[in-house]
């Protein structure tokens, strides 16, 4: 006997078709029993279909091997979010130095006339879209909150009649794009279980060229920023035109780079997970103001801007990769307790049904005994 639905609810006063079917129903499965027609108020209107002993023991063994599976996976997913949150505070040094660099080489050239194509504002005409998804599932609704928000987005250019491009990051946005051919497609990219600058160079590198070739005329960086271990956000930024200080910005101008760094460590407190927080600002020593370069800053200033589009790339990668792990990891920490939750369950069911099959047992003897006496 099939043991793959245990409860099944049904109405307390079925209509006369209904009452056919469930005569139907009872005809069929031994276990059905029909509500009555004066039900206890106390009681709940829900009649359940319950298996055999033997049924029921697999389905407890089957539930019983899930919870071990998705508990060991919220374990990995744990360690991971660990060494992702490094990769990114590890490299906000070289990001806060580099962003000094080039506010201090601006400031020199305020009063001349430079052109710099990264930091050219033109009029828009066309737009490209960064969208960053993961590879895998089994991570809640990450992939599609990032997907929706690229969805939004794609909306709003169609309302001010601008054209766009999308340039797909990872093997779920990949997918998706593929199904749904009539969205424009520049490039499909993938990623691996860690980003590396290696990976955000072929991503600047496409980008670089749509909008140095005037292709596009705004670049726009989709992916989810990681906030804490339950929370993280999908946003967008302007990855092109650069802002001249070398800020983050968001679609409306905004700056949006954090100067700190929250770091999530797990630990054991009375035999479960905890979380701790710690604020975390990496010191970047000075840059003195009374550097001076060698070369023109104007040659500097093209050799900068290409490597910290590529240092924002990989900050969005590795953040976008810490919010996978982390919402893996409540994925499965909800899965492993919803696993304890319906194995309680049938443990009691099968508690039940143990007892009134031996205490049937008992009571036929009782009776064949007294019939013979």
């Amino acid at each position: 006997m099939s043991c793959s639905n245990l409860t099944m609810w049904v109405s307390s006063k079925p209509s006369l078709s209904d009452a056919s079917s469930l005569s139907f129903s009872a005809s069929l499965n031994p276990f059905f029993h029909l509500p009555s027609q004066n039900p206890s108020p106390s009681r709940s209107s829900a009649t359940q279909i319950q298996c055999g002993l033997r049924e029921l023991r697999g389905r407890i063994d089957s539930v019983k091997n899930t919870q071990k599976i998705t508990e060991a996976m919220k374990l990995v997913a744990a360690a991971k979010v660990r060494r992702a949150q490094e990769a990114v505070v590890n490299g906000r040094p070289f990001s806060e130095t580099l962003v000094e660099v080039l506010y201090n080489i601006n400031e020199q050239l305020q009063t001349e006339d430079v052109d710099t194509p990264l930091t050219k504002v033109r009029p828009v005409k066309k737009v490209a879209l960064v969208v960053c998804t993961g590879d895998r599932g089994l991570c809640g609704g990450f992939n599609n909150q990032i997907i929706k928000k690229a969805e939004a987005r794609i909306a709003e250019l169609k309302v001010l009649g601008l054209d766009y491009t999308v340039i797909s990051v990872g093997k779920k946005g990949n997918s998706y794009f593929i199904r749904r051919p009539y969205i424009p497609v520049d490039r499909f990219l993938e990623q691996g279980s860690l980003p590396t600058a290696k990976e955000a160079q072929a991503i600047a590198d496409d980008v670089f060229s749509l909008f140095v070739s005037e292709e596009v005329d705004k670049v726009e960086l989709l992916y989810t920023k990681f906030v804490s271990l339950v929370k993280s956000d999908p946003v967008i930024h302007t990855l092109l035109p650069l802002s001249p200080k070398g800020e983050i910005c968001d679609v409306n101008g905004v700056c949006v780079d954090a100067a700190e760094d929250e770091f999530f460590r797990l630990t054991t407190k009375e035999g479960k997970l905890t979380v701790e927080r710690d604020v975390m600002r990496t010191k970047t020593d000075d840059f003195s103001p009374i550097l001076q370069f060698e070369q023109d800053p104007v040659q500097i200033l093209d050799a900068l801007l290409p490597l910290y589009l590529n240092s924002q790339i990989l900050r969005a990668l590795q953040e976008s990769l810490a919010s996978e792990l982390a919402a893996r990891m409540s994925a499965m920490s909800n899965a492993t307790d919803n696993a304890v939750e319906l194995k309680r369950n049938l443990s009691r069911i099968y508690n039940r049904e143990r007892q009134a099959k031996i205490t049937g047992e008992i009571l036929e003897i009782v009776a064949g005994a007294n019939a013979l006496s």
